[in-house]
């Protein structure tokens, strides 16, 4: 159930760490595959300059997936993102894993997912977000969902969602400004 505009700005304010799943939300959810078993992802770069801001605002970044995937290392490794979580199809205890390794508490976490495989991590943090065109079990359980659809701006959306509430996004973006 989405949050009152108040909570949700409230709950927005604390998240130190924001995690990601992946297919559905930095991808399209597409799946390309060549002849010789090789995977293909579509990355959008405003997403991706969005996890550079959100960096930049002080947020730390994480990413939690069902799915195995060498480009999500090499995308993630270019954008600076230490923590990635692949394989992980429980992502419940993957998300206690998680925590633990970065030393976040629940309370100072987003997730942001699409599919029902995301709800056990979604309802674990302080909040939990879908992506637009999310599964609609996942928009009805989400504290938050975004305007836009997975893999087309959904992960800057949130990205200056939270700096905004931080009182980070004025800053950063003016900086642009001087340049």
């Amino acid at each position: 159930m989405p949050l009152a505009p108040g909570a949700l700005l409230e709950r927005q304010r604390r998240i130190r760490l924001l995690i990601l799943d992946v297919d559905g939300v930095l991808t399209d959810g597409s799946l390309f595959l060549g002849d010789g078993g090789e995977q293909y992802k579509a990355f959008n770069s405003r997403d991706g300059h969005g996890i550079r801001m959100a960096q930049q605002g002080g947020l730390e970044i994480a990413i939690l997936t069902g799915r195995n995937s060498a480009v999500v290392t090499h995308r993630m490794r270019d954008l600076g993102v230490q923590h990635i979580l692949q394989g992980r199809r429980d992502k419940r205890t993957a998300l206690t894993e998680l925590l633990a390794q970065t030393g976040f508490a629940p309370e100072h976490s987003a997730f942001v997912g699409d599919d029902v495989v995301d709800l056990p991590a979604m309802r674990q943090v302080a909040l939990g977000i879908a992506v637009g065109d999310a599964h609609p079990l996942v928009l009805e359980h989400a504290d938050w969902h975004t305007l836009a659809p997975g893999g087309r701006g959904a992960v800057r959306e949130v990205c200056e969602a939270l700096l905004a509430a931080q009182d980070q996004l004025e800053g950063i973006l003016h900086a642009y400004l001087e340049r």
